[in-house]
């Protein structure tokens, strides 16, 4: 069973970057998405980004442009850099890998965008 464990995240003043990261247990087919999604207070998990091999990344509309999702197999880690943040970005952030049809989930890094 994949386990999958997020860092990075924390408090930034508005117009600020983090970077989170998420390792993954074992290797992921480099084939197999790997994601970003994140869940407000009082609101639905929904997804940030996402990446697998042979397709473009895909980000929700509100990121575009703000983020960038990256993958180093080698490594079997995820990397979501944000910049430029908002308070609307405020939310634990969880990594997503999908193999085999099975879902996994990190257990979240919370992100606080505050002045």
């Amino acid at each position: 069973q994949v386990q999958l464990l997020e860092s990075g995240g924390g408090l930034v003043q508005p117009g600020g970057s983090l970077r989170l990261s998420c390792v993954a247990s074992e290797p992921i087919l480099s084939s197999d998405p790997m994601a970003w999604y994140r869940q407000a207070p009082g609101k639905e998990r929904k997804l940030v980004a996402r990446i697998r091999s042979g397709r473009d990344p895909e980000y929700v509309d509100s990121v575009m442009g703000r983020f960038t999702i990256s993958r180093d197999n080698a490594k079997k880690t995820v990397y979501l850099q944000m910049n430029s943040l908002k308070p609307d970005d405020t939310a634990v952030y969880y990594c997503h890998a999908r193999e085999n049809g099975i879902n996994y989930w990190g257990t979240g890094t919370l992100v606080t965008v505050s002045s």
